[in-house]
């Protein structure tokens, strides 16, 4: 059986070539042979290969190795994760030795003894493989360090609204059924997300969020698909994107009603085709992920208004979640606020603080535009302020007769303003006079 992996061959002489790809063609899927080593920065372009075969003399009479020097130092460039293996003659071992010590990974002698040349190729191609999943793993695991560094803390409301949340949660975590969260900003859908893929076959593999409303266009790609070393100007390193870190876990693609139509038929041909292209490379990945997203806005209004394709709302959309606003949950309010202050006691060391009832009233009266994300926030502001063992409604929603700070006063206008454009973005921006990216900033800051 023919092993899956691609061979470059650079040697001037036309006969060995002939005679490499004789012997490794029968024992490799692909081997692609080059006489002129000027070649190589357009073929390392083109394609990606797990060895490279490289002659150290090209020009005649020279056998100085400056060549074989030369055009390793230029491969190593391109790809630092490259195996070159060098073609030596016995004459040449002294540099092949050095050549090792400038980056290359093993060398042979002229003329080849077939056995020991499949045998250094295929620890080659090995050490390739090792050197590439030691690096997908760092790069996967930073991504999940700093998701640790959030907090993501589920509280089961018993409202009957939640109750059936719950139910479907349990009903669909077990599928592979592509899952679209709808709800209003700050509701809980990144928290309902991870529930489902705890309760899924896939929770002992990564649950990676990208919050797709955070991403510039430019960077959206190699965001989602990688890229290679190259592929634009700040590429100085190969990255792998989110779909293949997520590969064969969960990913949570995040305000997925905030990308623009031309990014969303690449992401709709990824899903499609169950393949990412990295950037910089004609080299597909096969990834197999459960899709999860999430979004504020109405996609079936986007379809209306042509700006969201409907192919990619019926690929993301299997199953429809729709988390009800805290305003509908009833007395979940109460129990939300009780973990809070639970938390956020022991947080900051003051753990005999209480609420009183009339602080209670007020928490169920209130309206929490912001949701279960701007409930939190008021527990905590209220544990730091508080004076006394006991909070009281003084210490929670602000008094309309009380003068209030600037950061409350921005912080309700952008929370109206997203309510008056049923959570739209672009339109609550431009009734507040402000720039888009500004506005998803400014809800970053104050937790919306």
């Amino acid at each position: 059986m023919i092993k899956k992996n691609k061979i470059l061959v650079v040697d001037d002489d036309k006969q060995v070539l002939k005679t490499l790809e004789f012997l490794l063609e029968t024992e490799y899927e692909q081997v692609t042979t080059l006489n002129n080593p000027n070649l190589i920065p357009t073929e390392l372009r083109s394609e990606k290969f797990d060895v490279i075969l490289l002659d150290m003399n090209f020009s005649k009479g020279q056998n100085t190795g400056n060549e074989g020097f030369y055009w390793l130092n230029r491969i190593l460039k391109a790809d630092s994760d490259a195996i070159v293996i060098l073609i030596t003659a016995y004459g040449d071992v002294e540099l092949a030795v050095r050549a090792i010590q400038d980056g290359a990974t093993d060398f042979i002698l002229k003329p080849f003894d077939n056995d020991k040349l499949l045998a250094t190729i295929n620890a080659a191609i090995k050490l390739r493989h090792s050197k590439i999943q030691i690096k997908n793993l760092k790069q996967t695991q930073e991504v999940i360090t700093k998701d640790l560094e959030k907090q993501h803390l589920l509280i089961k409301g018993t409202s009957p609204a939640m109750e059936k949340i719950y139910s479907a949660i349990k009903k669909v975590a077990k599928t592979d059924a592509n899952i679209l969260i709808l709800g209003e900003n700050g509701t809980g859908k990144e928290i309902i997300a991870r529930e489902i893929h705890r309760l899924s076959a896939r929770s002992n593999k990564s649950f990676i969020h990208i919050d797709l409303g955070a991403i510039s266009e430019n960077l959206f790609e190699s965001e989602l698909f990688g890229h290679k070393r190259g592929a634009f100007t700040d590429a100085k390193e190969d990255r792998t994107g989110r779909f293949e870190i997520a590969n064969a876990g969960t990913l949570f693609l995040d305000e997925i009603g905030n990308i623009r139509l031309p990014l969303q038929a690449k992401l709709l041909t990824t899903i499609q085709n169950k393949e990412v292209i990295p950037l910089g490379s004609n080299s597909s990945v096969s990834i197999d992920v459960r899709l999860i997203s999430a979004t504020n806005k109405s996609i079936e209004n986007m379809i209306q208004d042509n700006l969201f394709r409907e192919d990619l709302f019926y690929r993301i959309n299997t199953i429809i979640i729709e988390l009800p606003p805290l305003r509908e949950r009833g007395n979940d309010v109460i129990l939300f606020a009780d973990k809070f202050l639970s938390l956020f006691s022991r947080k900051y060391d003051l753990l005999n603080l209480k609420f009183d009832k009339n602080a209670y009233d007020q928490l169920l009266n209130y309206n929490w535009p912001g949701n279960v994300r701007e409930l939190q926030h008021t527990i905590e502001k209220a544990v730091i302020m508080c004076d006394s063992d006991i909070i009281s409604p003084k210490d929670l929603i602000s008094n309309n007769d009380e003068p209030q700070k600037l950061d409350d006063i921005e912080r309700i206008a952008i929370i109206r303003a997203l309510n008056n454009n049923n959570g739209v973005l672009t339109f609550a921006a431009k009734e507040l006079g402000i720039a888009r990216q500004t506005m998803y900033n400014k809800m970053k800051k104050y937790g919306l």
